[in-house]
């Protein structure tokens, strides 16, 4: 019974799609070599892979702000945190972050 409550909850909070679609496992599609990413073939090119520079400029659960030059961007760490691949994430760190694009939102797969 509390499964079928928190799945009520769940698409009335708007979670349905996240329950929904499996989660993407980054080594399961490619590598990273010299910063650059090299699909093996084993997954569509749905997501975007690139790399974000930045400072940390906020740090709220698993979503991390980043300055960048010329504007600032939200990034969800937690494909990254759950691979135990971000050092410390605080305010004033310059940083490198590694993941791809989904559906406008950038997923850190790993952070140095």
């Amino acid at each position: 019974m509390k499964i079928i409550y928190a799945l009520l909850i769940a698409v009335a909070c708007g979670f349905a799609p996240a329950l929904a679609q499996p989660p993407y496992v980054d080594t399961a599609c490619g590598s990273w070599v010299n910063d650059e990413w090299v699909p093996n073939g084993n997954c569509s090119e749905a997501y975007k892979h690139d790399t974000l520079t930045g400072t940390i400029i906020i740090v709220k659960g698993h979503l991390v702000t980043l300055q960048q030059a010329a504007r600032t961007v939200v990034i969800d760490d937690q494909p990254a945190l759950d691979l135990k691949q971000t050092g410390k994430v605080a305010v004033g760190r310059v940083v490198v972050a590694y993941g791809y694009w989904s559906d406008a939102n950038f997923y850190a797969t790993a952070i140095y």
